[in-house]
């Protein structure tokens, strides 16, 4: 059985036939989602969701590219929101210095607050980080000299230095369909050296589909096509896989165990 640690079924491609994709995923031996939320105007229907459905979990944060148009969403307000039963982590959040589309300075301020709701409330925070490694281990380990939190890389692209630091910082890392991408040499290598109680799976639907789904909308049913990638890659097998990577999620977000 899979868990998919991140997906977001409340975006277009997904949302139009949301009962369907969770009964392929269902059917594909996806036994957890959760659904992520990146922006306060969704928080509601990703909560729906996850009231709705018992295999489907939650998160409340606001994804970087909308921090210039969340400057009211502060700690205290993420911190209330996480109240909710089904809400078991932070985010995402984090830095985006590819695309820009929020000042640097205010993804900056965002994922700190962020940060610190993750250690009021004592959910991981989800990590979005792109061309910004620098930035974000510096900001993460700040944060952690003024207390102890959890997390996840999300959707692993980042160096295999980078890899090291978050892991020293206590992080887990989660792998998308990325990995299986004949591009992807570098990621997949750094794949193999992830020790198997820190790595997570994910698919980030409904982008980034693995092969053999390439050009399709990916949904959590794909999870399992990344882990059976994954599992080959470290010479392990895909129930050995599976289950660690399961148990690792339960670990993180103990809330939803």
């Amino acid at each position: 059985m899979f868990i998919d640690s991140h997906c977001h079924l409340n975006y277009e491609g997904l949302v139009e036939e949301q009962e369907a994709v969770l009964e392929r995923a269902r059917a594909a031996g996806v036994e957890t989602m959760l659904n992520i939320s990146t922006r306060a105007a969704e928080w509601d229907a990703v909560l729906g969701v996850a009231e709705r459905e018992p295999d489907v979990w939650a998160s409340v944060g606001i994804h970087p590219h909308d921090a210039d148009t969340h400057e009211d969403v502060e700690t205290q307000t993420l911190v209330e929101r996480a109240a909710h039963p089904r809400v078991v982590g932070i985010g995402e959040s984090g830095l985006d210095f590819y695309y820009d589309k929020s000042d640097r300075d205010r993804q900056r301020a965002s994922f700190r607050s962020h940060i610190a709701a993750a250690r009021e409330t004592g959910l991981p925070i989800i990590v979005h980080t792109r061309e910004a490694e620098e930035d974000t281990h510096s900001i993460l380990s700040e944060e952690m000299g003024k207390g102890a939190f959890t997390g996840v890389i999300h959707c692993f692209t980042a160096s295999a230095d980078f890899a090291r630091k978050a892991l020293d910082l206590g992080l887990y890392i989660s792998i998308s369909g990325i990995v299986t991408f004949k591009n992807a040499k570098n990621l997949q290598e750094t794949a193999r050296q992830i020790p198997a109680e820190r790595l997570l799976i994910e698919t980030d639907s409904p982008f980034l589909a693995p092969v053999p789904h390439r050009g399709k909308p990916c949904e959590p049913a794909f999870v399992a096509d990344t882990a059976r990638f994954l599992a080959d890659l470290r010479g392990e097998s895909v129930e050995e896989l599976a289950g660690y990577t399961s148990g690792n999620f339960r670990k993180l977000f103990a809330k939803a165990a």
